[in-house]
């Protein structure tokens, strides 16, 4: 069974199902119609349907019927919410609820997932064992993943597969590399106290501005120059925020932001110098700081075998050029969730086709996709899905024409 033609002859449902989706954008924890769409669809394909009372996002499960000594359990997921973003596209689907638009390609995520689970379903000769097809809420919250495991959807699963539309890689490579592919995202808060007094007497006070400001400069030599130039970190000082009048000395001011890394040790080196840099900066100027540190989603770090058996799979469907690497970005996913308890894999598929005028990076009020693509994701997901739970029985299937 030529799981490329399969796919390719699923389009136009998976455009339809894209541009639906994108028309109807709904926020994070909010995504009740997307999840009532979603159920009805897998119902009409004849899945198990698993709803998640009291949150939105919905799972389908699919089993194999071939005979097999010990099935395994793959979970497949996708993820289903917006950004409150105004879409400018100008596109003829562009979203119809005002300040809200999928500026990050979940919608085609979504379809995509869809796609693989209606295919697979005309395969279940094919293979044994379970395949789970997760469509998760919130994940532009970045900890999403963290309530559907405490559900048990990868209780017992042998390892976790998805997929990420890329703006700044072009349509239609694939990417499936291993090792680190995407950054941890952490969250600082840094509150730095001072006393106040009249803006015509600084003498009389400490300037919660002025040390926060050197504050603000001195935490990029974390980077610069507290960290090995072949790791990679960023420290993003995204909010500041204090002071209540021009002419009054300042006594307190916050600041808001993010710390993104490859590797744990990294990681944790930034969170120990954000503390420490803080604490003697403001104490410099006669001020205090208090930190609040929040961890937030790891590094998303790819299995080396299944990162491998993913590369096999897309090899499978489109050859060798189908694969062009993507350096690891610093964006991060809570796919790394699903990573902490047990092994998965995490592919990127470009959609930038500057011919096409789609070029816009992620999260852009103009950020659209190739949607010729969307068939390339729906094969890989079935494909991969059907490598892994078949395991070395592929190369023979393969020879004979089966798979």
């Amino acid at each position: 069974m030529q799981i490329e033609k399969l796919a390719r002859e699923l389009e136009p449902y998976l455009m339809d199902k894209r541009r639906y989706f994108h028309r109807h954008p709904e926020l994070s924890w909010q995504e009740t119609a997307t999840t009532e769409a979603l159920a009805e669809e897998l119902n009409a394909m004849g899945l198990e349907v698993r709803r998640f009372p009291g949150h939105t996002g919905v799972m389908g499960v699919l089993r194999g019927k071939a005979p097999c000594a010990a099935p395994k359990t793959l979970l497949l997921r996708a993820d289903i919410d917006a950004l409150p973003i105004a879409e400018k596209t100008g596109l003829p689907y562009q979203s119809e609820t005002g300040g809200v638009m999928h500026a990050c390609g979940h919608d085609g995520h979504t379809a995509m997932l869809l796609g693989a689970a209606r295919l697979l379903c005309g395969l279940t000769e094919q293979f044994s064992g379970e395949i789970r097809f997760l469509f998760q809420s919130a994940e532009e919250t970045s900890a999403g993943a963290v309530y559907y495991i405490e559900q048990g959807v990868t209780a017992g699963a042998d390892a976790v597969f998805g997929m990420h539309l890329w703006g700044d890689f072009d349509a239609p490579w694939l990417d499936v590399s291993p090792g680190p592919r995407m950054a941890s995202c952490d969250r600082f808060q840094i509150t730095v106290r001072g006393v106040s007094a009249h803006g015509s007497a600084p003498q009389q006070g400490v300037d919660a501005v002025v040390a926060a400001s050197a504050l603000v400069m001195q935490l990029q030599t974390l980077v610069s120059r507290g960290t090995d130039p072949r790791d990679a970190l960023v420290v993003t000082v995204g909010k500041i925020s204090g002071g209540k009048r021009f002419n009054i000395i300042a006594d307190q001011v916050e600041l808001v932001g993010t710390v993104r890394a490859h590797r744990q040790a990294v990681r944790a080196a930034a969170e120990k110098g954000i503390r420490r840099m803080s604490e003697h900066t403001a104490a410099a100027y006669g001020a205090t700081a208090d930190v609040i540190y929040t961890r937030m989603a790891a590094a998303v770090v790819n299995d080396p075998a299944l990162a491998r058996m993913a590369r096999q799979s897309a090899v499978r469907l489109y050859g060798e050029s189908a694969l062009h690497p993507m350096e690891p970005t610093m964006a991060s996913e809570d796919f790394a969730f699903y990573l902490e308890q047990i092994p998965g894999v995490y592919g990127f598929i470009g959609v930038r086709n500057v011919e096409k005028g789609i070029d816009a990076p992620n999260h852009s009020d103009r950020f659209t996709i190739d949607e010729n693509v969307l068939q390339r994701g729906t094969a890989l997901y079935a494909q991969f899905a059907l490598d892994f739970l078949l395991g070395e029985a592929v190369g023979a299937a393969e020879a004979s024409g089966d798979v």
